[in-house]
């Protein structure tokens, strides 16, 4: 009885403290609160008459001590990262250069094509022909022929013509028409002309044009012209390297400065396959740019990406063998229609597939 008693007193002690200080606290923060109150208005007054007073100098030492950073960190930056100590000048980046699949066999190197994303204008010089422009300038004739109405191969001297991006059409869209109308009218796929990087939309979920907007239409033929037959670029390179065609059907696009890959179209939609025997890297599902695909590597620094696909049959960290099938055609992503976009990558360079393919 008596503990019960001592604790019984011992919290009703507790409780009148507890309240006394409480009262005693909100006591003096009234008072306090009351005080700032009444002087705010002659902080603030101090405050905005001095702004501005100890600009120059903190600007100053800030400054000083940037530098005193800049010059003790030097020595250990340079350290961690040496460099090529301004060897710069024979540095190739390796995007310039096609490495090989063995290091120890000789190689072809790629040239490398500056890329133009619009129409540019040339005036005929001495000496100048249509055909030398155009190989200048990688298009084709015909493309130079359509962009400034020439009905003939003759050219004048200081004459200014319009020479197109890439080689095809370019086209001013009129009311009504779509990307898939303007590729039927000049023979193309409309997947070709959304590859092109530089084509802007109105809406680019669904591809729809301004009217009045200029479209470039690679490798677009005018209607009663023949279509233009692709080259296949010719670059030699070591080892084997030789991939299986990862699906079947008709290519609809070949690679280009802007598109180094093969595109592959199917209405059927079959399988695609492995091109040959790797452990898959990647697999994601977009709804834009490459929409569903896998990436597999083959060691050496070697990838190949198969995207668009409506279904994918493999994860993460699956080994798979030549031929096996890893999805399913299909147009998911920045597509127009079903089709596979194949890529062939080196330590995350772009290559042709066609140079690989048997």
């Amino acid at each position: 009885m008596k503990l019960r008693d001592a604790l019984s007193t011992f919290q009703g002690d507790f409780r009148s403290w507890s309240k006394g200080w409480g009262y005693y606290l909100s006591k003096h923060a009234r008072v306090i609160g009351g005080f700032f109150e009444k002087r705010k208005d002659i902080i603030v007054d101090i405050l905005t008459a001095r702004r501005g007073t100890y600009q120059w100098p903190f600007l100053h030492i800030s400054l000083v001590a940037l530098v005193i950073i800049g010059y003790t960190s030097a020595p250990l930056i340079a350290s961690v990262y040496p460099g090529n100590n301004g060897a710069f000048a024979d540095y190739t980046p390796p995007s310039a250069v096609m490495t090989s699949l063995d290091p120890a066999e000789t190689m072809q190197t790629q040239t490398s094509e500056k890329p133009r994303d619009q129409i540019i204008s040339y005036t005929v010089k001495d000496g100048d022909t249509l055909a030398k422009i155009a190989a200048e300038k990688g298009v084709s004739v015909d493309s130079i022929k359509w962009l400034n109405d020439i009905k003939s191969d003759s050219l004048s001297i200081g004459q200014v013509i319009k020479i197109p991006p890439v080689t095809g059409i370019v086209h001013k869209v009129k009311e009504g028409e779509t990307i898939y109308s303007i590729a039927k009218k000049y023979k193309i796929e409309a997947q070709n002309i959304v590859n092109f990087p530089f084509n802007d939309y109105a809406d680019p979920e669904t591809f729809a044009l301004n009217v009045g907007q200029t479209l470039i239409v690679p490798d677009g033929v005018m209607p009663e012209a023949p279509a233009i037959v692709p080259i296949r670029p010719t670059i030699i390179v070591g080892g084997t390297g030789q991939y299986g065609w990862p699906t079947n059907g008709v290519i609809t696009q070949y690679p280009s400065w802007y598109h180094m890959a093969i595109d592959i179209a199917n209405a059927a939609a079959p399988g695609i396959v492995a091109a040959d025997r790797g452990t898959v890297t990647l697999v994601e599902y977009l709804n834009w740019g490459y929409g569903y695909h896998v990436i597999i590597s083959h060691g050496n620094g070697m990838q190949t990406l198969y995207g668009h696909m409506q279904a994918i049959y493999v994860k993460p960290g699956d080994v798979v063998s030549r031929g096996q099938v890893i999805g399913k055609m299909g147009s998911t992503g920045r597509s127009t229609g079903t089709h596979l976009h194949f890529e062939v990558r080196q330590n995350g360079v772009l290559l042709s597939p066609l140079n690989f393919l048997r």
